[in-house]
């Protein structure tokens, strides 16, 4: 079952070095473009801006590959 996450959420995935955790900071229900490579987001599968709490690199991910914190 997929979560409905919300901007303030504690959200771990993984990634090629293991697990990371972050916080979303955004949700994006449209689509939208980073650095040349174009998001599909949508209202029904909205994408989620996160802050890596280790890096504090930005990521974008649906909520099938996010675990709540």
């Amino acid at each position: 079952m997929m979560t409905d996450f919300k901007t303030g959420d504690g959200v771990s995935w993984k990634y090629e070095g293991g697990r990371t955790s972050g916080t979303i900071i955004s949700v994006r229900k449209a689509p939208f473009e980073v650095n040349g490579y174009t998001h599909h987001a949508s209202p029904e599968e909205p994408q989620y801006e996160i802050r890596c709490s280790r890096t504090g690199h930005i990521a974008f991910h649906k909520a099938s590959a996010l675990t709540p914190e």
